[in-house]
């Protein structure tokens, strides 16, 4: 009877180990979180875009499917290089990173208006000056085990530079009147 166990054991043992050597990794854990996001601002503002930053981590699944997700879906993703800097913010909530890591994680998430309440992902988003605009919580954009691609679309339309620009001035009375 223990041997009628230890194959179906070391099958599913051997077919976990190559799932988790092949998760793709989005989060870059080496560099600063913070000199990431003022390199994306820069980088934003030649380019006349906003800055989204997904914050999260490789140990997020959803982080990793959100990921997936933006990737695959071309309209998406057209929207996303067309209007942002898009980066993957890596926030790691275990103290095992030492007293250095994780006050620079503190101070990622102070920069980021500590968006970390909403969970994981969760989306922040800078104008090209890099003021937080808006925090976006992730779970607004699910449906079921996924992401809903009408609702993730109506996020980032809603945040464009031209989206946003285009608010502020008609509500400063300097939009033209047909």
């Amino acid at each position: 009877m223990k041997k009628e166990l230890i194959l179906p054991l070391l099958a599913m043992c051997l077919t976990l180990t190559i799932c988790s050597a092949t998760t793709k990794k989005v989060y870059d854990e080496d560099i600063n979180p913070v000199e990431q996001i003022d390199q994306a601002i820069v980088k934003a503002k030649s380019e006349g875009k906003f800055v989204v930053c997904q914050v999260g981590g490789n140990w997020c699944p959803w982080c990793l499917k959100f990921a997936d997700f933006i990737t695959k879906d071309t309209t998406i993703s057209n929207v996303i290089n067309e209007n942002f800097v898009y980066i993957h913010v890596n926030y790691n909530p275990r103290k095992s990173g030492g007293a250095e890591k994780e006050a620079l994680a503190k101070t990622m998430l102070a920069r980021l208006n500590n968006p970390a309440r909403f969970g994981f992902p969760v989306f922040v988003v800078l104008d090209d000056e890099g003021r937080v605009i808006h925090i976006q919580d992730s779970s607004f954009l699910e449906e079921g085990q996924g992401y809903n691609q009408e609702k993730v679309l109506r996020f980032f339309k809603n945040w464009t530079p031209k989206a946003v620009k285009g608010n502020l001035i008609r509500k400063s009375g300097f939009a033209s009147r047909n």
